[in-house]
């Protein structure tokens, strides 16, 4: 679940926002209604043993969500490349 707080109220309640988070929350947090930061757990959880171990990673959850163009590794054009040597 995600919990929404505007700056000010961040503030006052900094202690049980982030007991929150550490129970698994993520806090975003408003000023002047846009979002300015959010506050998530650690990806890396102390198991039994007392040791910190990273979450099981799921090998191709993110497939198809982008695809390589057929242009990806030509020549840069000739201005673009110009810029990053500094002539430009």
């Amino acid at each position: 679940m995600t919990i929404h707080v505007d700056r000010r109220e961040a503030e006052q309640q900094f202690s049980q926002l982030f007991s929150q988070v550490l129970q698994g929350e993520e806090i975003v947090i408003f000023s002047n209604g846009e979002e300015k930061a959010r506050l998530v757990p650690s990806p890396k959880v102390p198991d039994d043993s007392g040791s910190r171990t990273s979450k099981m990673r799921v090998p191709g959850i993110d497939k198809g969500r982008f695809v390589v163009p057929d242009d990806f590794d030509d020549p840069l054009p000739s201005d673009i490349l110009a810029a990053f040597e500094g002539e430009g």
